[in-house]
């Protein structure tokens, strides 16, 4: 029971230790891109490339819906960013249960979002976690365990794919030890609990007060979607610009100059002030029905002006 690409490698492992995989259960297709063409998740593609029975209840709350899953007679099931409520009848109808794939260190993250929030936060590690789902979110015994560092540079894009390799590798060695009872799941601690909650558009707006350093983390932990975004004054109307790459100058002060305020444009970047006297630089940004442009090839086609206000 998956979604997205994180999902995928999961549903590789299962096939390539030779689990039957008796049903796959995903999102159903949604309007995506410009032409809002209806299109399969990451998860029903795969499972059709190899042949596997695919499902798409808009939710379990149609009694046929409970019956249909309780009727594979599933030793247990998997579910990796599903991105459905799961009801206690389908926790508890496979022989072993569920096991959820989670990309963050339990009690930390729980919830939609937890490799955003964690690069967002300026956590120095994360990881990932094969879990015994209970009711509650995300609050179930973990099972297998890997921590993984979060790099300077990763966007939630790179650290996703690399979690979600390492819960590929987890997953096998969970089932082996379910199967044969070798595993004692370990409650989770009381204290630490987080929430990642889902990204909002009014959390993916830049906070020009933050520090640079912070906003960087921001940025690449919103990377590529939904996307940070800021606002510039064009003519006298506000027009959002999304920003997908940025750095902080450790060698350069704002000189007090407000947050937000532009203080360089030039080919090498876009300078902005921000909060506690440090500056960012923007590298690539992207406006309105535009595709992203590293900033020489934006400021060509639409300049900002130092003095300027981001807000």
């Amino acid at each position: 029971m998956g979604t997205p690409a994180f999902a995928v490698p999961s549903l590789g492992a299962l096939i390539a230790n030779g689990h039957e995989v008796v049903a796959v259960y995903t999102q159903p297709p949604r309007p995506s891109g410009r032409g809002h063409k209806t299109t399969p998740s990451p998860v029903h593609q795969f499972a059709d490339d190899h042949g596997i029975e695919v499902r798409t209840p808009p939710s379990f709350k149609d009694p046929e819906a409970k019956a249909a899953f309780a009727d594979l007679d599933a030793d247990v099931g998997i579910v990796v960013a599903y991105g459905l409520i799961l009801p206690q009848a389908i926790l508890d109808a496979p022989k072993f249960g569920c096991l959820n794939v989670h990309g963050s260190l339990l009690p930390r993250w729980r919830g939609a979002a937890p490799i955003q929030r964690a690069i967002m936060a300026s956590d120095p590690v994360t990881g990932v976690q094969v879990m015994q789902m209970e009711r509650g979110l995300d609050t179930g015994p973990i099972l297998l365990s890997e921590t993984v560092p979060i790099a300077p540079n990763d966007t939630a894009a790179s650290l996703a794919d690399r979690l979600s390799h390492i819960g590929a590798e987890l997953l096998p060695r969970a089932l082996a030890a379910v199967s044969r009872g070798g595993i004692v799941p370990q409650t989770q601690a009381a204290d630490g609990i987080t929430y990642a909650h889902k990204i909002s558009a009014d959390d993916a707006r830049i906070d020009w007060s933050q520090p640079a350093a912070a906003i960087d983390a921001h940025i690449r932990g919103l990377t590529p979607v939904p996307g940070a975004w800021t606002q510039a004054d064009r003519d006298g109307a506000p027009v959002r610009l999304k920003i997908h790459r940025a750095h902080p100058l450790l060698d350069r002060p704002a000189d007090d100059a407000v947050p937000g305020t532009i203080l360089a444009a030039t080919g090498e970047g876009v300078d902005v002030a921000a909060g506690n006297n440090t500056v960012l630089r923007i590298d690539r940004l992207q406006r309105p029905s535009k595709a992203a442009q590293d900033a020489d090839s934006f400021l060509r086609g639409w300049p900002l002006s130092p003095g300027a206000r981001l807000t």
